[in-house]
């Protein structure tokens, strides 16, 4: 991988770190050799994900999906915040969906009940949820906080899923689904372009922005912050 950009952009300061977003640990080592190698961050873009197809945990207790897709990017994000104020103006995005699935803040683990498309569409609602808070509680700090859609892409996000969910979205993406690289111009759209200097607290998708699940809800945002903030063991107050 880093071979490849540094050969597709004839930059040789390109830099690989490499953790795992479902650690705790491993993401809190990544933080911290970050900012012993650089005093500040301009743009952070979370865009993991995995989606299984029964419910399995992490070594620190929590549900895959949601540690993977949401709690590590959660942690990694707070850590690096005053990298990215000594950047200011600095940019995050939490590439995501437009979930309309409602976490349950009494049962993010699923250990009540589980579904895997729950789960998942319950991780992704929460990036949003985040975004949402975030984007609030840094404004007037320098950093934009947005959410961001890719739409469909051809990846193999799917390939621990169910045989079935498999066989449909394979179809779905034989037809409408966009590469990588299509679908990654809109996301450095959002992270570069001045045209989204200014914007905050947004989902956006092809270069607009777009009806967002739950950025009312300032309740369920504020819920599941205090709730994620113990969960990693840090203060609510940044």
């Amino acid at each position: 991988m880093l071979s490849e950009i540094v050969n597709q952009t004839k930059n040789q300061s390109v830099e690989l770190m490499v953790a795992d977003l479902s650690s705790l640990s491993s993401v809190r080592k990544l933080a911290s050799d970050f900012g012993a190698k650089h005093s500040s961050l301009e743009v952070l873009v979370n865009n993991a994900g995995v989606f299984k197809s029964g419910r399995l945990t992490t070594p620190d207790g929590f549900e895959l999906m949601f540690a993977t897709n949401y709690l590590g990017p959660f942690l990694l994000t707070r850590l690096l915040i005053p990298s990215l104020e000594a950047a200011s103006p600095a940019r995050i995005v939490n590439v995501t969906a437009p979930s309309t699935t409602r976490p349950n803040p009494d049962d993010l683990q699923g250990e009540r009940k589980f579904s895997t498309l729950g789960a998942f569409g319950a991780s992704k609602a929460a990036d949003l949820l985040f975004t949402y808070a975030l984007a609030r509680k840094l404004a007037g700090r320098g950093i934009t906080v947005n959410a961001y859609h890719p739409g469909l892409v051809k990846t193999s996000l799917n390939r621990g899923a169910p045989g079935a969910i498999r066989a449909l979205s394979g179809l779905v993406n034989l037809f409408v689904g966009r590469t990588p690289e299509k679908a990654s111009e809109g996301l450095v759209q959002l992270a570069t372009s001045n045209d989204f200097a200014a914007t905050n607290g947004q989902l956006v998708h092809d270069g607009k922005v777009i009806s967002a699940p739950f950025i009312e809800d300032k309740d369920l945002q504020e819920t599941l912050w205090t709730k994620t903030c113990a969960l990693v063991g840090l203060s609510e107050t940044l």
